[in-house]
């Protein structure tokens, strides 16, 4: 990869994570995976099992979907894009970027994330946050900005349905992802926010705070679809297979993710 793209990864997308394993042949390029930030802690996992299983190791950034689908038009050289919005991936395949219109491979879901010591509590109907913003407890709400992250819309639409939206904006913290939205709610930046169940079930959740699941039926699904570049080679294919594998699956079920074919369960 030049070196402009390898800056160029850094600086937008935040995360790069390469995985220990046995290295491929000199003839085998490393593909860069461009994902979704919901998947920053199920997919190095994935990736990981599949190092193992294959031999095969892949580079992965995390990003906001609509600023990796941004750069993907603009040549940026990801072998393998896995969006958290299916409509980028099908603006991406009506342009002839890809190879095909990819696959459905998990649905999202959202929740209200609320710090410990925030003096209120996370429930699904966000009553909490409801008689905080009335009395004046909540300074600061992150979500992931909603211009280019399917996740912060996903966030607008339940404040909305839950007629917060008007009161809240003046409170809002917005990360360039969801993945910077999240942080922001665990250094304390912000009280609370709404964030993905795949990251609320990470560790570095656990003890943090309090995580209400939302309602599906508050906000449009998040379908997520990951399709194969033009560039794709060898590798990337490989590992484009095994995300449709029982073993990924399996991770994806663990961090929350609906899967093609089964039901969701709130609560």
């Amino acid at each position: 990869m030049a070196a402009w793209a390898r800056r160029m990864l850094l600086k937008t997308c935040g995360v790069a994570a390469v995985l220990p394993a046995k290295r491929a042949g000199a003839e085998e390029r490393t593909p860069v995976v461009a994902a979704a930030a919901d998947l920053t802690y199920a997919l190095p996992e994935i990736a990981a099992a599949f190092a193992r299983a294959q031999g095969h190791i892949v580079k992965l950034v995390f990003g906001s979907s609509g600023n990796f689908a941004a750069q993907i038009t603009n040549g940026a050289p990801f072998e393998v894009f896995l969006s958290a919005d299916e409509d980028y991936v099908a603006a991406l395949a009506g342009e002839g970027r890809t190879d095909g219109e990819g696959v459905l491979y998990a649905e999202g879901r959202i929740g209200l994330f609320v710090r410990g010591g925030a003096g209120f509590a996370a429930d699904p109907a966000l009553q909490g946050l409801a008689t905080a913003l009335r009395r004046g407890k909540l300074k600061k709400f992150a979500i992931a900005n909603p211009a280019h992250a399917p996740y912060g819309r996903a966030a607008q639409a339940a404040l909305e349905h839950g007629g917060l939206w008007g009161a809240m904006r003046p409170h809002l913290v917005l990360g360039e992802n969801v993945a910077q939205a999240a942080q922001f709610v665990l250094s304390g930046a912000a009280q609370a926010g709404i964030i993905p169940l795949s990251l609320a079930r990470a560790p570095v959740f656990a003890g943090a705070g309090d995580f209400a699941l939302i309602a599906a039926s508050w906000h449009p699904p998040l379908r997520q679809r990951m399709v194969l570049l033009k560039s794709a080679g060898a590798v990337a294919r490989a590992f484009y297979a095994y995300l449709q594998g029982p073993e990924a699956r399996a991770v994806f079920r663990r961090f929350g993710f609906v899967l093609p074919g089964e039901a969701a369960a709130d609560g």
